[in-house]
């Protein structure tokens, strides 16, 4: 009689001794859990958060090493500020934070919130960073890019003036966090880096970003589904986990293997052909150092010793 193999988990994180890792949106949900397992597996651990105090009081529930330091993805100053004060290497970005389906509305530099938020808020910081990475950039997409309606970059409208509703423009920012991987990837891989990019979606995972949805209807299916059919966030965080501590190719996505992706173990997992497209995320890439003034700095080659 053979068993069958135990599926990935927390416990089979790698010792993070001596690795330092940046975790976006890191005072609830899936980005608290995240920060909990990296820390307790021995890294030290930055949360990035909007609200410090917010963040305090998180890093206080953490066993390990931990800091709290202010990061307003909705404002590039801030992204910039975040940047510049960083010292040393980093190992491990992990571009977690993000809002969902919420009314329209603008970032400080006039962006729509979610295009804004989600994507060019963490192009910036990565590429800000980037001469400081050692090891991978891990950025948190959703299932969503999927979504029915054939969901698109609008290249010619990114902020969807004129156009707006609060699940296309979260589609939209999740299939941009797609495509600004790939492209990421062939830019490190061109370079000769041997940072590698990749991405990770946590299924359908119960945290407050439902809470948030501009539908009133919406919130009330929601709070139904995180009750009856979510997993909870520490499932809902293995995708991330597993994307920032395997031996994975560059550009590879991480989901759950179960039913339509939407819980169970991390997996390697499919993306839309919109998601696969090298020449849209090129033109997205391009966009998106145009909206920030923010380049690739082409990190210089890590050589062994």
């Amino acid at each position: 009689m053979t068993t069958e193999p135990s599926k990935w988990n927390v416990t089979d994180i790698p010792d993070q001794t001596g690795r330092t890792a940046v975790v976006t949106g890191a005072n609830s949900g899936l980005g608290i859990v995240t920060v909990k397992a990296l820390a307790s597996a021995g890294a030290h651990v930055v949360l990035a958060v909007r609200d410090p105090k917010r963040g305090e009081a998180a890093a206080a529930g953490v066993r390990g090493s931990v800091e709290v330091r202010r990061l307003d993805l909705a404002d590039l100053a801030s992204v910039r500020e975040f940047a510049a004060a960083w010292q040393g290497d980093l190992d491990l970005l992990v571009n977690n934070a993000g809002i969902m389906n919420i009314p329209e509305s603008a970032t400080k530099d006039g962006f729509e919130t979610q295009f804004g938020t989600n994507h060019l808020g963490h192009f910036a910081l990565t590429n800000l960073l980037l001469p400081h990475i050692t090891d991978r950039v891990v950025t948190v997409s959703s299932g969503a890019h999927r979504m029915p309606g054939t969901p698109r970059i609008h290249l010619d409208n990114p902020n969807l003036t004129g156009e707006y509703a609060p699940m296309k423009a979260y589609s939209q920012s999740k299939l941009a966090n797609l495509l600004f991987t790939l492209e990421l990837q062939r830019r490190l891989a061109d370079s000769g880096s041997s940072v590698r990019a990749l991405a990770a979606h946590p299924g359908y995972a119960a945290t407050n970003l439902q809470s948030h949805d501009g539908s009133a209807l919406r919130r009330a299916l929601m709070r139904v589904g995180n009750r009856f059919m979510a997993q909870d966030s520490q499932a809902g965080a293995l995708p991330t986990l597993y994307a920032a501590v395997q031996d994975l190719p560059g550009a590879s996505y991480v989901g759950p293997d179960g039913l339509g992706e939407m819980r169970g173990a991390p997996t390697l997992v499919g993306r839309s052909p919109a998601a696969s497209d090298p020449a849209t995320a090129r033109r997205l890439w391009t966009l998106s150092e145009e909206l920030t003034g923010v380049t690739f700095p082409h990190p210089a080659p890590i050589t062994a010793a």
